[in-house]
């Protein structure tokens, strides 16, 4: 099985063991590249407040702006970055029920419709790597993750006999998961250890024979970057891919996009397409993600929101 096809029917596992919000390549980093193949969201205390604001990822600017639940403020005022990029993530803060917005003496003002909650709890990062007998760059990353302490825990999942020598060349802060795709059947060889996300980190930017770059990451960088990760996810998911216009796609419960010629699960923007011997061309299957996402788990798509009602207002406000 392909990593791409490893890494869906995992997802589906990990949403079926209990209520939590899965989503898969995703930056985990603050200020190097570094990409998560899967990131595990386990809800916190208002994670219900979370789920009435929008079912789309929060932009972090508007988040981290000035903008907040109580007096509205000019929107340029608000923010700490170029005017135009200001620009558009009022808008796309107000497309999605975050922000509202009001006119006075002809300048816009905005509001959050509510506060920002503390919405999510422990953040699990797993890299996947079905084959161990070709690594690539999984030592660094591994210990990329460990090191820079983003994520709360980070796992490591095969489908390989991991050998000692496997053990030995994983940092061991690393949980290890052997995973079987076909049967979901999921063993945990070695638990997690709780990283320290409230303390400095350092994140490796490049290492190779000859040196290694590194930059230090603050608490409140760690913090922020974190938050960015937690609505990247909550908003994306993880059924990311568009459903091939073949007749032979037969999506499972799950909504797993399956080749009936194939008889796999398969990458739809790699693997399909005129030039595949079993392409038998027809409408896309008739699924719908988002209702299988609800059913699912605790993201819900279409919440009620906490816009209230400025209308007639705006006569009583001073510029």
């Amino acid at each position: 099985m392909s990593e791409y096809a490893f890494e869906l029917a995992l997802c589906a596992q990990l949403e079926r063991e209990r209520e939590r919000i899965v989503s898969r390549q995703l930056g985990t980093q603050v200020h190097g590249r570094r990409v998560m193949d899967i990131v595990c969201i386990e809800p916190g205390k208002a994670f219900d407040e979370r789920v009435a604001l929008t079912a789309e990822s929060i932009p972090h600017l508007a988040i981290v702006s000035d903008v907040g639940p109580g007096r509205a403020r000019y929107w340029k005022d608000a923010f700490d970055c170029h005017p135009d990029t200001a620009a558009s993530v009022v808008e796309r803060a107000v497309d999605i029920g975050f922000f509202e917005r009001e006119r006075r003496n002809g300048r816009t003002y905005v509001r959050q419709t509510a506060g920002y909650p503390d919405w999510y709890d422990t953040i699990v990062g797993i890299e996947n790597k079905p084959d161990l007998g070709r690594p690539g760059a999984l030592e660094t990353q591994l210990l990329t993750d460990v090191q820079l302490g983003l994520v709360d825990e980070i796992v490591l999942a095969t489908e390989s006999y991991v050998t000692g020598a496997h053990r030995n060349r994983i940092p061991e802060e690393v949980g290890i998961w052997r995973f079987d795709p076909d049967t979901g059947e999921r063993t945990v060889l070695r638990e997690p250890e709780r990283l320290p996300t409230r303390d400095s980190g350092i994140e490796i930017i490049d290492r190779n024979s000859a040196r290694t770059e590194i930059r230090v990451a603050t608490p409140n960088e760690i913090e922020l970057a974190r938050m960015r990760v937690a609505e990247r996810a909550y908003g994306k998911g993880w059924r990311t891919y568009d459903w091939p216009e073949c007749a032979e796609m037969e999506p499972d419960e799950a909504a797993l996009p399956y080749c009936s010629w194939l008889e796999r699960v398969v990458h739809p923007a790699k693997d399909c397409g005129s030039y595949c011997d079993g392409f038998e061309p027809a409408e896309p299957p008739d699924v719908d993600t988002e209702r299988v996402r609800a059913e699912r788990t605790p993201w819900k798509p279409d919440p009620d929101g906490l816009q209230r009602t400025q209308a007639g207002l705006d006569r009583y406000f001073k510029d």
